[in-house]
């Protein structure tokens, strides 16, 4: 079963998506932290990625691995781990540029796709249920006000040893929101026929049961079939 999780930037996917694949036994799969990955070793190695030529022997050199430590999905590239790299306010910056580009936009589905093969799989990003795997048993689209948004991100910053204004989480997030929704390349939008869930006044235990309350329902319906 291919469980589809999308939403914008600080909804809430990641953290209930890694929860759901817990409470399931699901493979857990953060296709934004895959995004964020090949955007640090864009930055790191000066690539420019609107060279055709030297974007594709990027790609061809990137490696990505996904391994499981202590329970949490450690992403490694080219055999070195940047799990905590990768969630800096500069990767967060230049992630959906570099994430829109055709190219690395349809290596990566591929990849996720491989990841994801013959597996019980929680996958979250923002074209899951769209693009990578249209055909999923279950699409859920997070959604949260931006406020909230911002005050999830500031602390997750803050975590980290960041300090950032909300004002300027705000327009940040509201900046990507719209670069998201509104690129030509497999852009952020609800699936037809998934369930939108807007976390806003939810705490993190509600919003994975009521996942797994649909996830459940879903079950039954096919054991009647």
């Amino acid at each position: 079963m291919i469980i589809a999780i999308d939403g914008p930037a600080a909804a809430g996917k990641s953290t209930s998506a890694k929860l759901l694949a817990e409470r399931l036994n699901f493979l857990y799969l953060d296709t934004g932290a895959m995004y964020r990955c090949i955007a640090l070793s864009v930055l790191e190695h000066k690539i420019d990625i609107y060279d055709e030529s030297s974007l594709k022997d990027f790609i061809s050199s990137f490696k990505l691995e996904l391994k499981t430590v202590d329970g949490s999905p450690d992403f490694l590239v080219n055999g070195s781990s940047v799990s905590k790299k990768i969630r800096t306010t500069s990767i967060s910056k230049k992630v959906s540029e570099i994430s829109a580009i055709p190219a690395i936009r349809e290596y990566m589905v591929s990849l996720q796709r491989s990841f994801a093969k013959n597996s019980n799989c929680v996958v979250e990003g923002r074209d899951i249920g769209t693009v990578v795997f249209p055909e999923a048993e279950i699409k859920f689209f997070i959604i949260a006000s931006v406020e909230v948004r911002a005050q999830r991100r500031k602390l997750e910053l803050q975590n980290m040893g960041e300090k950032i204004s909300l004002k300027k989480l705000r327009h940040d997030i509201k900046a990507r929101d719209k670069y998201d929704s509104e690129r030509s390349h497999s852009p952020l939008k609800k699936a037809i026929n998934a369930i939108k869930i807007d976390t806003t006044k939810m705490n993190i235990n509600e919003q994975v049961n009521y996942m797994i309350s649909h996830v459940n329902l879903k079950k039954i319906g096919k054991n009647n079939k």
